[in-house]
């Protein structure tokens, strides 16, 4: 009786134990979650690494950096979508920062363009994704794979808190800006005026990863 007491006592404390290592897996697990403050309120996304991992990680090493605090939503459409992580303000003009080289494009990863969900911003090479993304703010089928150019553009995560301040940046007046871009290939500075530019700066304060 002692031996199947002491079985079942080893038995019981091997059961608890996975169960505490099932925890920690568990939380490591969840589905990582940044806040983005702007001048016009907090927004909260939520990121799906299991879908869209290469652009996941992209976005968090540009957080990670720093990199969107300070920029603003440079093109704004109602009724299609908000854009930035691009541009920052400098002497009064709005001017490209520097980024790293483009990813895979994986909006073949069944995730849609649907209202609240971000994307990422690219050129007409469909790798060409670095920095900038846009938020929908209605179902735009017209950007899924294989729309609308053979490639369709990639979303890796959606909205939780703060779609109100996704409309409320949707209606922000807009007119045509100066833009000062960086060429892709020689990184020279080029000034081109750019419709749908917000008449007043929205800066994205800072993009923080949020704890678990």
């Amino acid at each position: 009786m002692k031996s199947l007491f002491a079985t079942a006592t080893l038995l019981a404390c091997s059961v608890l134990l996975n169960h505490a290592e099932e925890k920690p897996a568990a939380t490591k697990n969840a589905a990582p979650r940044v806040e983005m403050k702007t001048s016009q309120g907090r927004i909260v996304v939520e990121l799906n690494a299991e879908k869209a991992p290469i652009s996941v990680k992209n976005f968090l090493s540009y957080v990670a950096k720093k990199h969107y605090d300070g920029t603003v939503f440079h093109r704004v459409i109602p009724g299609f979508m908000i854009q930035g992580g691009g541009f920052a303000v400098e002497e009064g003009r709005l001017v490209e920062r520097e980024t790293g080289k483009g990813i895979k494009n994986e909006a073949q990863n069944g995730l849609r363009n649907e209202k609240g969900t971000i994307a990422m911003a690219r050129r007409g090479d469909p790798n060409s994704a670095t920095s900038q993304f846009f938020l929908n703010v209605t179902d735009n089928t017209r950007l899924d794979f294989p729309n609308p150019d053979g490639h369709g553009y990639a979303v890796f995560g959606k909205v939780v808190e703060g779609m109100d301040v996704v409309e409320k940046i949707e209606q922000a007046v807009t007119t045509q800006r100066p833009l000062v871009m960086l060429h892709p290939e020689t990184g020279q500075r080029l000034s081109n005026m750019s419709p749908d530019v917000p008449s007043e700066n929205i800066v994205v304060e800072s993009v923080r990863l949020l704890e678990p």
